[in-house]
């Protein structure tokens, strides 16, 4: 069954720079990536709010299996790369089991 791992961000980036350090790390890390199955569906499209107020960015990535999305979140690759991230900007991220 797949699995997504969903990101949002509700506002903008307080430091902009290590947002492009982890974009970069993450960049970088392709073979990680494939690795783990997963397979971007959406990043940074754009955003029309039905009901409450529009987060400021969002990433949906599938992956083959909920133990796929947890190898590939727990890896030494992103995990280098999440503490840039966590202080770049506020995000919430979910892992979710799709049909």
């Amino acid at each position: 069954m797949p699995a997504y791992a969903v990101f949002i961000r509700d506002e903008p980036p307080h430091d902009p720079a290590g947002l492009a350090t982890y974009q970069k790390m993450n960049s970088e890390s392709v073979s990680a990536y494939l690795a783990h199955g997963i397979k971007p569906i959406v990043v940074y499209g754009a955003i029309e709010a039905l009901e409450g107020i529009a987060p400021d960015g969002a990433i949906i990535l599938q992956f083959p299996s909920m133990a796929d999305a947890k190898a590939w979140y727990e890896s030494p690759e992103y995990q280098n790369a999440l503490q840039y991230r966590l202080k770049a900007a506020n995000y919430r991220a979910f892992l979710m089991e799709g049909l």
